[in-house]
Parts: C-alpha cells; sequence; structure tokens
C-alpha cells in the first residue's frame, strides 16, 4: 500500500541520493503533458520540504514553461536494484536562472557541469511511497558522455544561440524565459 506523508524523512532521503536516476513530470494548463528522465549527478535534497536539481540545457525547455504556465511538478524515484522502492514527490516547482538573486546560493549545491542552464526547485506539498514490486532490476554501468561533450564542443556562445533557437517555447507553445548568459544585458 502506498504511503502518503508531508515531508521526507531520513530513510526517504537516503533512498532519494542512493537513486542514479529520477524522473520530472509537469503539466500547462492546457497542453501535453511532459516526463523527463534526468541523471549527471543533479539533484539534491535542500530541507525535508525542499528539493532541486540543476537543469541542464537539452532539446527543449517544457519544465520551465510548464512551470511558468501553471507550476505543479512531480518528481519520480524508484529503485531498479536492493530494495524495490518507488517515491513520487509532488508539489510547487520554481525555476530558479542565472540572472536570478537566488541562483548563486543554490548553485553552491551543485558541480559545475557544461550546459547548465537553470536550477529547478520544488517545494514538496506531499510525498508518496509504494513497494515498487513491478519495477525490473536494471544494473548502473555509468553517465553517458554525450550530453557533456555536446555543450563543451558549443561553449557559452552556441548554447546561448541555441537555447535561443530552441529553448525559447514549450512544444505547445507556452513561452519560456531564458538564463541570459554571462556579459549578456
Amino acid at each position: 500500500m502506498a504511503d502518503i506523508r508531508d515531508a521526507l524523512d531520513d530513510e526517504l532521503v537516503t533512498f532519494i541520493e542512493d537513486q542514479k536516476l529520477f524522473f520530472v513530470a509537469t503539466a500547462p494548463r492546457r497542453g501535453r503533458i511532459n516526463l523527463s528522465p534526468k541523471g549527471m549527478d543533479t539533484f539534491r535534497v535542500l530541507d525535508n520540504r525542499t528539493v532541486a536539481y540543476l537543469d541542464l540545457t537539452g532539446s527543449g525547455n517544457e519544465t520551465a514553461a510548464h512551470i511558468a504556465d501553471a507550476g505543479r511538478m512531480t518528481m519520480m524515484f524508484c529503485s531498479f536494484d536492493k530494495k524495490p522502492n518507488i517515491v513520487r514527490l509532488y508539489g510547487q516547482g520554481d525555476v530558479v536562472r542565472p540572472q536570478d538573486a537566488r541562483f548563486e546560493e543554490l548553485n553552491a549545491h551543485f558541480d559545475d557541469l557544461p550546459g547548465q542552464r537553470q536550477i529547478v526547485v520544488l517545494m514538496i506539498h506531499s510525498v508518496q511511497s509504494s513497494c515498487g514490486y513491478a519495477v525490473p532490476f536494471f544494473s548502473y554501468e555509468g553517465e553517458r558522455k554525450t550530453l557533456r561533450k555536446w555543450a563543451e564542443k558549443k561553449g557559452d556562445e552556441g548554447l546561448a544561440k541555441y537555447r535561443e533557437n530552441k529553448n525559447r517555447s514549450s512544444i505547445d507553445g507556452h513561452p519560456v524565459e531564458l538564463p541570459q548568459s554571462e556579459g549578456a544585458e
């Protein structure tokens, strides 16, 4: 049976921090639901009601567009090894960009990665854990280096141009505020 609570406890924090993969789901008021897998050690628990992840430049920017439109966000962690478990975090998302006052404080929790675009924060309203008995076993072999190499090759200027061309709106046309590059006016 599922267990629902208001906040994370130490056991759930340990479980979440042990996972190499997590999923982020958002939806605008009108339009498609987005579900994205995340990895590369970009997730952090800030306290028992607040978590964040370092968002890297990608082919879209659905999460930021949906948060601006509706704010709702769910994160899911599931065990592919050891004890079966699924943990979902439900709450209100917030996107913190490099030009925002809170960015430096939040960014201190993460390692610098090429292509970092913004930090997505989730203020947790509820936490659900469930059995995970149907989740199959998979083994972790390591992180892919593809995104890192792609971002390094593009460089800061190339990434800014890419975001301008590919990350300005969601696939349903919802606008997205882009991060400002260093030195941008």
